[in-house]
């Protein structure tokens, strides 16, 4: 069969490396895509908010699945076009994309089906929600209620950083559009984790645990990012937290949207916070995780086209997927300045030497051609994602890979999965 894969990040990298390596695919197609992509698939220079264009290049192609890598086209409705157009996609429609879309729609959802997340109130009004953050205090946090590439949330641990964030996001515009309507939750102690469920809107089949590194620096300091690197399986998400995230937040919030007329199918991403030995939703989106998506994929032993396909169809009947006993590890290597401006246009160097080392994969998520030359030319640049028999030797492998690479001005943290060892 002939697969279409919509974007050109990392976890769409992932993605491809995967679905190509399926005995069901003939051709793998992946628009706009990059440098790492072209050399598993055929890189189409269609941009992924280009519904219009990536439709009449299914049409043309005659493509039997696409797969929807970020949440930009899923929130433009490309899933509900290729339905209308007889095509078979993977990924939620316009509505049930408002769940990552729309933090003030995935509150509420929350709110009126009981599914535990942070205390919350919504606002519209620039001195309304500096009053509230005045009433309720500081640590707090301050949310753009649209998307805003993983940057929109900001952790204030006073209230003037906290009323600095909501000027920045309504009065200076910082996010455009995204930051209208601001989200003003209670700050969650506890230890952050992600979920991920394959559903089809009635079925749920989960997948293994990850932990994402949203800080750009060490030891978890400095602003937010899509996210610096991340690991699996992830040890702080026990069986039996995985039976009470299921039970309490997954299956009710598929019910909900269902219950909403927004039935959600395609991967669900649950942002957890874990607190003594509880749960509760810090966020979720409506696809993979990035960089979640590349230690996971690498863990996968199961074929992930089938699963794709039937979720497709509405037919998800597969109850469980199958791992490598191997654990996961992803080091982002970022622009120097991510998640603030950066120079783009640095030859990176090294990819050779890595692309030798054993149990290594390097994603390539912000790269372009430049006279023949791999450049830099997104904040993150590459996913670099090592196994190992365990966490360790996993982080162990990534850093080796790390090594190997570099260019003028790159940043990476050197803490990826340091807390997966502390368990």
């Amino acid at each position: 069969m002939k697969i279409l894969v919509v974007g050109g990040g990392g976890r769409e990298h992932a993605l491809v490396w995967k679905i190509a390596q399926s005995p069901l695919v003939d051709k793998v197609y992946c628009a706009p895509g990059n440098p790492g992509i072209a050399g598993l698939a055929e890189c189409v220079a269609i941009a992924a908010d280009d519904i219009d264009g990536l439709l009449a290049f299914a049409r043309e192609m005659a493509i039997e699945l696409t797969v929807v890598g970020p949440e930009v086209p899923l929130t433009l409705g490309i899933v509900d076009r290729f339905q209308a157009a007889g095509l078979e996609i993977f990924g939620p429609s316009q509505a049930a994309a408002r769940i990552e879309g729309s933090k003030g729609f995935s509150k509420d959802l929350m709110a009126k089906y009981g599914i535990p997340t942070a205390a919350y109130r919504s606002f519209t009004d620039r001195d309304a929600a500096v009053a509230y953050i005045r009433e309720q205090g500081a640590p707090i946090v301050v949310k753009a209620d649209g998307l805003a590439a993983g940057k929109g949330v900001i952790v204030a641990m006073t209230e003037e950083q906290a009323v600095a964030a909501v000027n920045e996001i309504m009065v200076d515009a910082v996010f455009g559009s995204a930051g209208a309507s601001v989200v003003i939750e209670e700050f969650m102690e506890g230890e952050e984790a992600s979920f991920f469920a394959f559903t089809d809107g009635k079925n749920i089949l989960p997948l293994a645990s990850s932990q994402d590194h949203k800080r750009v620096f060490d030891n978890d300091e400095g602003p937010n990012t899509g996210g610096m690197g991340a690991y699996s399986p992830a040890p702080v998400v026990t069986e039996a937290l995985t039976a009470e995230v299921l039970d309490t937040i997954v299956r009710p919030t598929i019910e909900g949207m269902a219950a909403e007329g927004c039935p959600y199918s395609g991967i669900l991403y649950v942002g957890l916070m874990i607190a003594g030995g509880k749960a509760r939703v810090v966020e979720f989106n409506a696809r993979f995780g990035d960089p979640e998506a590349q230690p996971l994929l690498m863990r996968m032993k199961s074929d992930i086209v089938p699963v794709l396909q039937s979720i497709a169809r509405g037919k998800l009947t597969q109850g469980s997927l199958e791992w490598h006993d191997k654990a996961a590890v992803c080091v982002v290597m970022a622009s120097g300045g991510y998640p603030g401006s950066f120079e783009k246009g640095y030859e990176i160097k090294g990819l050779e030497d890595a692309a030798k080392i054993d149990d290594l994969m390097v994603f390539h998520a912000g790269t372009t051609l430049k006279d023949a030359r791999i450049v830099n030319h997104g904040g993150r640049v590459l996913g670099v994602t090592g196994l190992g028999a365990s966490v360790a030797e996993a982080i162990e492998k990534a850093y080796l890979g790390v090594q190997a690479i570099g260019w003028e001005k790159v940043h990476f943290r050197k803490d990826i999965g340091r807390r997966a060892l502390h368990r």
